[in-house]
């Protein structure tokens, strides 16, 4: 029994949802609009402000589809009432980020400065040259966009030089001269 998929989702003030006939699901809240389709295995009722997502049958599948699809409506009413928002950090000498026009340019130690294209509906910021904000109404495409720009420049685990989130800790080994005796 999916522990997720039974818990009520309670819609905040200032938050519109419209269910259609096909499960297609629209959230519409002060900081935007998401839409999504949901399968036809799964039920959702909306009565009043509270949502209750229920499953058609006990196949295994479904029930997998119970949980995730009541989490994925909770995220897409989380994102338009207050967004999402991931910071990265950026650690080594001469390491650094700036934004043109929309495009995100790193320079992380290689011989060419990379590029990152910015998303419709997520908000890449750069407040100083070592951090990053990436910002958006969908915890999907926030957490994406945030994960490519991490994936350019890995932290390494000897120095912690690299493309860091702000909350992550980077696990240090010692280096060569810790075995010498």
């Amino acid at each position: 029994m999916s522990r997720v998929g039974n818990k009520i989702i309670i819609v905040p003030e200032g938050v519109k949802v419209d269910i259609a006939d096909d499960n297609t699901v629209t959230v519409t809240g002060s900081k935007g609009t998401l839409v999504r389709q949901f399968s036809p295995l799964i039920n959702i009722d909306l009565d009043g402000n509270e949502i209750k997502v229920s499953r058609t049958s006990e196949q295994k599948s479904v029930k997998q589809l119970h949980g995730t699809t009541r989490a994925l409506l909770a995220n897409m009413i989380e994102g338009v009432h207050n967004g999402y928002e991931k910071t990265l950090e950026i650690v080594g000498i001469g390491y650094r980020a700036q934004m043109k026009g929309d495009k995100l340019v790193l320079n992380v130690g290689f011989s060419h400065q990379v590029e990152i294209e910015g998303e419709e509906g997520v908000k890449i910021e750069t407040p100083n040259q070592t951090k990053i904000k990436v910002s958006g109404i969908s915890k999907e495409r926030v957490g994406e966009i945030a994960a490519r720009i991490r994936a350019v420049k890995k932290p390494e685990p000897y120095k912690g030089k690299g493309i860091k989130y702000a909350n992550e800790r980077i696990i240090r080994k010692e280096g060569k001269t810790a075995g010498k005796k």
